[in-house]
């Protein structure tokens, strides 16, 4: 999963959607330096990732992409999933996307001292962007993977991901409901005991 379905996963623990999002930026051997509950948050987000990366259904989704992206498959199903969850938010949340980005963007404000330097990088794109909300459209989702596509070291093709999604989009959202429910009720209870 990317950004988005990560901080949503959180719940409503703003220092656990934090640590979630700081889950890519923080190497294990920095996590003592930071709270509890963030810490937390990064391990949620590793187990999140643990979770989505051995899940047969996601599997089918990278399957399906492997032959045209190769070893970038699970970085364009994360990015995929993300746009479906932001299509398909409503069924997810009471609350509205465009208030959900504003809360974490006003959080990342006032926790942005504990962030590591690429953290800080990757956050004024995303802010200056609106990336979450973004998301949700097929030229968002684009842009997001146009973006990198341009920042792999090798050639990754992921700039005509987005036409793969539109052409394949019932495959993909098929995928995604299956996947995402299981998911959610996974880490309900893994969130319960942390």
């Amino acid at each position: 999963m990317n950004y988005l379905a990560h901080i949503f996963l959180s719940g409503d623990n703003d220092l656990l959607k934090v640590g979630n999002f700081l889950g890519d930026f923080v190497r294990s051997k920095d996590q003592k330096n930071y709270s509890t509950e963030i810490q937390q948050g990064i391990k949620l987000h590793h187990y999140i990732d643990h979770y989505t990366d051995t899940h047969a259904t996601v599997n089918k989704s990278k399957i399906r992409l492997r032959p045209q992206f190769g070893h970038y498959s699970p970085v364009i199903v994360d990015m995929y999933y993300d746009h479906l969850l932001a299509l398909n938010w409503s069924h997810f949340s009471k609350i509205s996307l465009e208030n959900f980005t504003y809360h974490f963007y006003t959080l990342t404000d006032k926790n942005k001292s504990i962030f590591p330097k690429k953290a800080h990088h990757i956050l004024y794109y995303m802010k200056r962007d609106n990336w979450l909300c973004e998301y949700r459209t097929l030229e968002g989702i684009d842009k997001a993977l146009t973006g990198l596509s341009r920042r792999t070291k090798f050639v990754s093709k992921m700039e005509s991901a987005a036409f793969e999604l539109k052409e394949n989009f019932s495959q993909y959202q098929r995928d995604f409901n299956s996947f995402f429910p299981e998911l959610l009720a996974e880490v309900n209870c893994v969130r319960n005991q942390l």
